[in-house]
Parts: C-alpha cells; sequence; structure tokens
C-alpha cells in the first residue's frame, strides 16, 4: 500500500567529483559476498518548515558482478510537488578513471510503474547504463526538495543482501523549530553499530566498513539483523494535510479524519447491495458472506493516486469498476460492512515473510499494506481483501505473527495478528502405494494443508489442470515421476483448508540387491540440502511453526515379503520433534511420519546444530526396507 517514495530508493546519492575510486583500494572483507560496496555515501536533511525538507544526496557504488547493476543504477523517485535539481552521474573504471559524465538531461522520465498494472502519481527518473566491463564505480548526485515531511527516512547501512558499506553517513539539520524525535535500535546480534555526533548545527550518523550479507540459507530479513535509526517530527506535512504524530492517539485521529473519513462515503449501489446479500445468522456469517461476495467481483490492481498515494480510492469507485489496491479494497470492504451495522477497522501491517512489527513506543508513519479487522465477541475477524482465493478469516504467512495499527474515530489502538500453531501450519499426507517387481511404483495419495502450509498451495487454486500436474511434478521432485495427476482439488474457503488428491507412476524407486529390492521409507519429503558451516556469519531463522504427518501404506508385489526394515525412531531438539515408525501387516508395510518445526530466530552458533538435527531426518526418511521373493 505504500506509495513509491524514495529519496534515493537504493540508498544513492551524490558526491564530491574530485574524487576517484580505484577498486583496490576497497578491503577484503568487504569484497566478500559483496556484489556491490557503497563507497561512500551521504545524505544530508534540511529540515526548513513543516511542510519543506531538502534532501542533498550523494553515493559512489562500486558495482562488482552484474547481480548489483540494477541496485547501482540512478534513480529518483519523485512526485507532484518535489522538485529535483543539481543531477550529476560519474562513471569510473576499475583503475578509478572517468569514462563518461551524465546529467539530468540523459535520463527518462517514467511513472513508476514497478509492480505491474496500476495507477500512481509517482514518478521515476532513470539513466539507463549498461557496463562493457566488471568492476566499474557509478558516483550519483541529486537535491530534492519536498513538501511531504511524514515520510523521514530510516537510516541503515543498506536494506537488501550482498551490498555492503566503506562509508555512510546521515546529516539532519532541523530549522523548522518542530520537535525531532530520533531512536537508535542497535543491531541485537552485533553485527554493525551507528556512530553519532554533532556537527554544524545538525546531527551525524555514520555507518563504517559494514561487510555485506550474504544470502546464507535461512537468512532472516536484514532488517532482523541491521541496526537502523528512525525519526519523526512532532508536526508534519502529507500533501497539504498537516497533523502531529507525538502519539499514536494523534497519528490516528489525523489519519481518520484526513484519510478515511472523506472516502468512507456510501452510496445507493452499496446498500443496494447489501440488500440484496439478504444477510442472516451470526455475525460471522454475515461477515463471512459479504467477504466472499466482495472476493467474487473485485481484483487487485495497484493505485497510488491522491494524498501521497495513502488514501484509499472512493468505495464507489472500486464498486463500479471492480478493482483496487489493498487500500481500496479493504475500504470498499469496510463500506459494505458499515452497511450492514458491523464495525471494523481499518488496519496498516508490514507485509513481509520475515514478521516485522510497529515499534508501540515510537509512532511514526509507516506500514506498507492494509487489512481489516472485525471485533466480535468470539474474538477478532481478519480480513485480506487482495486475493480472490484466501479463505475467510485467514491471514497469509507474510501478515501472521505480527502488530498493525488499527486506525479507530479516537486514534490507532495497536493489535496483534493471529499467530498459527504448528498443529495449525499442517500437512496431511495419505499415499497408498504400490510396489512393482519392475522398480517402479503407482500410487495414490491424499493431501490436506491448513494454516500458512494452506497459503503455500493457494497457487494451484489459479490454475488449468495440465498447470497443476506440471507444477505438482516438480515440487514433488523427490519422485522421478513417469506420470502425475492431481484431482478433486477443493479450496474450502470457509476453513481455509486445501484438499487435493494424486494418481502418479513413478519408476526407479527401488534398486535391485540380487533377487531381492531395497527402497526408501519415505517416497515424498522435503528435499532440502543441510551443509555445516563453522565459518557461518549470521543467524538463521525458522520463519513459523509446522506440523507434518504422513501415513504411507505400501502393498508389496505378490510373492515377496519383508526382510529387513528400520527400527521405530525419535529425534528430538530444541528445534522441533520427528518421529518414524513401521509395522507389517499381511501383505503391507506401513510407515508413519511425524515432523514438528519450531518458530525461532536463532544464534549462527546454533546452525549446525540445527544441521544435525535436519541430518537426522533425512537419514530417517531415506532408511532402507528390504523386500524378498518368498522361499
Amino acid at each position: 500500500m505504500m506509495k513509491l517514495w524514495c529519496v534515493g530508493a537504493f540508498s544513492l546519492a551524490s558526491f564530491y567529483y574530485a574524487q576517484s575510486y580505484p577498486v583496490s583500494e576497497i578491503s577484503d572483507v568487504l569484497k566478500k559476498n559483496a556484489s556491490a560496496v557503497i563507497r561512500n555515501e551521504s545524505t544530508i536533511l534540511e529540515i526548513n518548515k513543516v511542510d519543506e525538507i531538502v534532501y542533498r544526496n550523494s553515493s559512489a557504488i562500486t558495482v562488482i558482478n552484474k547481480d548489483a547493476v540494477s541496485f547501482s543504477l540512478p534513480k529518483i523517485y519523485y512526485e507532484k510537488g518535489n522538485s529535483v535539481s543539481n543531477v550529476k552521474v560519474t562513471v569510473y573504471d576499475e583503475k578509478g578513471a572517468k569514462i563518461k559524465s551524465y546529467s539530468k538531461s540523459d535520463f527518462t522520465d517514467v511513472a513508476a510503474n514497478s509492480q505491474g498494472s496500476f495507477y500512481s502519481d509517482n514518478r521515476m527518473m532513470y539513466l539507463s547504463y549498461t557496463p562493457t566491463s566488471y568492476p566499474y564505480t557509478i558516483e550519483f548526485s541529486y537535491d530534492q526538495k519536498d513538501q511531504n515531511t511524514v515520510f523521514i527516512p530510516d537510516f541503515t547501512p543498506y536494506n537488501d543482501f550482498n551490498i555492503a558499506v566503506q562509508k555512510s553517513s546521515f546529516k539532519i539539520i532541523n530549522k523548522s523549530g518542530i520537535n525531532l524525535r530520533s531512536k537508535t535500535y542497535d543491531s541485537p546480534f552485533g553485527f554493525a553499530s551507528v556512530k553519532v555526533s554533532d556537527e554544524d548545527g545538525g546531527k551525524l550518523y555514520t555507518y563504517q566498513n559494514i561487510p555485506a550479507l550474504d544470502q546464507e540459507g535461512m537468512v532472516p530479513s536484514p532488517k532482523k539483523i541491521l541496526p537502523k535509526v528512525s525519526f519523526s517530527l512532532d508536526q508534519f506535512n502529507l500533501v497539504g494535510k498537516k497533523g502531529n504524530i507525538t502519539t499514536w492517539k494523534d497519528f490516528g485521529l489525523w489519519y481518520y479524519n484526513n484519510l478515511l473519513t472523506p472516502v468512507s462515503v456510501s452510496t445507493p449501489q452499496i446498500k443496494s447491495e447489501i440488500a440484496a446479500l439478504n444477510l442472516s445468522g451470526s455475525t460471522e456469517e454475515k461477515v463471512k458472506k459479504i467477504y466472499q461476495y466482495m472476493q467474487s467481483k473485485t481484483r487487485y490492481v495497484f493505485v497510488a493516486l491522491g494524498i501521497g498515494g495513502w488514501q484509499p480510492m472512493m468505495p464507489d469507485e472500486v464498486q463500479k469498476k471492480g478493482y483496487g489496491d489493498c487500500k481500496g479494497l479493504t475500504n470498499y470492504m469496510k463500506t459494505l460492512l458499515d452497511e450492514a451495522g458491523i464495525k471494523s477497522y481499518y488496519a496498516i501491517i508490514n507485509s513481509n515473510s520475515s514478521s516485522i512489527s510497529f515499534d508501540a513506543d515510537f509512532p511514526k508513519m509507516g506500514g506498507n499494506h492494509v487489512i481489516l479487522v472485525i471485533p466480535t465477541e468470539k474474538g477478532n475477524i481478519w480480513l485480506e481483501n487482495t486475493s480472490q482465493e484466501m479463505a475467510y478469516n485467514h491471514l497469509s504467512f507474510s501478515t501472521t505473527d505480527r502488530n498493525v495499527l488499527a486506525v479507530k474515530p479516537d486514534g490507532i489502538e495497536i493489535m496483534e495478528t493471529p499467530s498459527y500453531s504448528s498443529q495449525q501450519n499442517k500437512e496431511k499426507q495419505i499415499l497408498n502405494i504400490q510396489l512393482n517387481p519392475d522398480k517402479t511404483i503407482t500410487g495414490n495419495g491424499k493431501f490436506t494443508y491448513t494454516g500458512n502450509q494452506y497459503d503455500f498451495n493457494l497457487v494451484f487454486a489459479g490454475l488449468g489442470q495440465t498447470e497443476k500436474n506440471n507444477t505438482i511434478k516438480n515440487t514433488l521432485s523427490t519422485l522421478d515421476f513417469e506420470k502425475v495427476e492431481m484431482s478433486d482439488f477443493k479450496n474450502n474457503r470457509d476453513l481455509a483448508t486445501i484438499d487435493f488428491n494424486l494418481n502418479f507412476k513413478a519408476v526407479n524407486y527401488s534398486k535391485m540387491v540380487g533377487s531381492s529390492y531395497i527402497f526408501r521409507a519415505v517416497p515424498i519429503y522435503t528435499n532440502a540440502i543441510f551443509h555445516k558451516d563453522e565459518n557461518r556469519d549470521f543467524p538463521f531463522e525458522n520463519r513459523f511453526s509446522y506440523e507434518d504427518e504422513y501415513e504411507i501404506v505400501y502393498k508389496l508385489p505378490i510373492g515377496y515379503l519383508i526382510e529387513e526394515m528400520p527400527d521405530n525412531s525419535t529425534v528430538a531438539s530444541d528445534f522441533g520433534t520427528y518421529k518414524i515408525s513401521f509395522e507389517k501387516k499381511d501383505d503391507k508395510l506401513i510407515v508413519k511420519r511425524f515432523i514438528q518445526i519450531k518458530k525461532g530466530l536463532h544464534s549462527k552458533e546454533k546452525y549446525n546444530d540445527y544441521v544435525s538435527f535436519r541430518k537426522k531426518i533425512m537419514n530417517a526418511d531415506n532408511s532402507k526396507i528390504l523386500i524378498s521373493k518368498k522361499s
């Protein structure tokens, strides 16, 4: 839902053009895992008054390989009311010799359409540069004047993996007379720190020699590893709308009165929509019926028009056009509920696969998505309004287990979204498999997914039959399928469950040993690779808890018996629990498998313990059963 606001979206900025940047001056520590190194970055903010802030931006970025080309390309995001000046770009070769210079006239000005088909007031100027060799350095500077003072950016070393920092500084000069609050958040893992000093009537913040974060397996979002400094003015302006943000209550009142009330307008058509639904029953039943009606007639299209891209579309526009973004669709759903006499609240959230929450003690404009919360006597109902397939009262893994800013008439209330337990995030798998003497297996299976595992399988809802078959074949790659067919797919939007059946044939499942055969205990499992790392640099994260429960019934070929099978086993650790059991029954072998993984953020020192835990599980999944001909 956030507009593409960026005063240097990639921390790009102007610098002193007498310098050059030979790559030889970058230390090996900074080159390690880096696709780019920020050589020297400077952002100076001058806050002149409640509706004027000037950014003087500069950066020099050395691009080590092609993975960082898009990161380094000069881009300036702006909108109506901004002014951009003093744009300069210089490109240097590996030795620091100048290759070419560019000015503002060399930039292309386009609508900021990075999210696909949508409508936006946002614009972007960019310089298209195609490198002829690596490494090279781009030096970029520009000044920007903005009337919006609510979006003072956080100061972090970087926001992505494989970027290193030689030096980055952020200076604020506050001439407005308005109180500027700041808060420093240290790295919870001591990965880096910010230096703070007073300089020339302002406050200077500096990072130096910060190595790159490599996207190692299970690394959490950089936001959970890196330090940052946050800023917020007590009084602010957003496209002519002035307000206070000394408390969440103040900010919520402004948000409700200025952004939501003007667009909380019903129409006779919306009233008739609710009347036509003939609502009855409990509040929960009414909400479900309205929600599923709304899903049936709308689709998601990103819209960033009006009041900096933060105000929702009018509900009658969504009603007539049948589309909207998270703001517009949520506001339309809220208006439908209002007409039904059901209270609901527009809720701002940080949507991210690694949960990020708002600081209850530091009010600041933020968030990148909007959902809806409906309080009831039985608890809160949560609605994700951008998906036509999402189940009622279900939030995806990118919005669970964090807080939201629920905007109410009397201010913002910070509320917690649901945190699904491992039992709620479940896969249940029942397989019936015929073992064949030609080393193939034929079988059928029933699969059920709930919670966050429901989210990962929701993609099938939008696929045709051939696409379903091909996708599941690639997903379950531990089997060498000759053929596979998904059937009876059901997305239960009342209960947030996905069910489907599989019929399949796979080749080379067993291996001959003389006249006998051996085969692995578990045919379909998570095919992840885990390696111990004595030199791991970063913490690791299991982003949600889950459980898998399998029952596999093997039918032996005629004339064969089970000669050897593994013992039942259990593997337990701080990270979770695994159990597998084996039972002979007539001409069948029944294998039962259970795994529970706990959510958690762990220090790098525990990573090898986690790898050992997962390898024990993989060894048990791959333990062998021997069958032989009856004598």
